[in-house]
């Protein structure tokens, strides 16, 4: 388990959970600590037939950082929750990492899921660039993500993102990869 010693006292209250929730894999830990406590795919599975253990059918809900299906990605909070990090949703605010330039529409959904079917107490939703940028104690640069879905570059000021300088290509290594095998 990773340690949070020397991070200060936070407190359970004081505390939040974090989920950078990727087209390829989803993190989930605690403020005040160093390291995820989990990392894992962004996939659900299905039995491909009725009466055969072990041969699935796999889906992916997330596509070019937009959710495709919102029951499946709720699954996999759900698992985060109960299985990873061994906490009911009610018991800590939630902040999520989302894609930039992504409608509003999937902001609401996304807040509607959590508040609604989840029942986080508290949500904030920001960009994963934007963490990674005060993750290495700046508060000004230009941030290139390019994860499985999608690639950005996200301009950063004062703490601030310059939302009109934000470039987004839904070309990134899920691309690459099928590009590379697929010809």
């Amino acid at each position: 388990r990773p340690s949070s010693e020397g991070l200060g006292t936070a407190t359970h209250e004081s505390r939040a959970v974090i989920f950078d929730i990727g087209s390829g894999q989803c993190k989930a830990g605690l403020s005040g600590e160093q390291v995820p406590r989990s990392v894992i795919s962004t996939v659900v599975g299905y039995p491909k037939f009725k009466h055969v253990m072990g041969i699935l059918s796999f889906t992916y809900p997330l596509e070019n950082g937009l959710v495709t299906s919102w029951d499946d990605m709720e699954k996999i909070w759900r698992y985060l929750y109960e299985q990873e990090l061994k906490l009911k949703p009610s018991e800590m605010p939630v902040m999520l990492t989302g894609a930039p330039l992504n409608p509003l529409s999937h902001r609401e959904k996304m807040a509607e899921v959590m508040f609604e079917s989840l029942q986080v107490p508290a949500l904030f939703v920001t960009l994963p660039a934007l963490m990674a940028l005060y993750a290495s104690a700046r508060t000004t640069g230009l941030v290139l993500d390019s994860g499985d879905g999608v690639t950005v570059t996200v301009p950063v000021y004062g703490g601030r993102y310059l939302l009109h300088s934000i470039t987004r290509v839904d070309f990134a290594g899920r691309s690459l990869n099928c590009h590379k095998y697929h010809g």
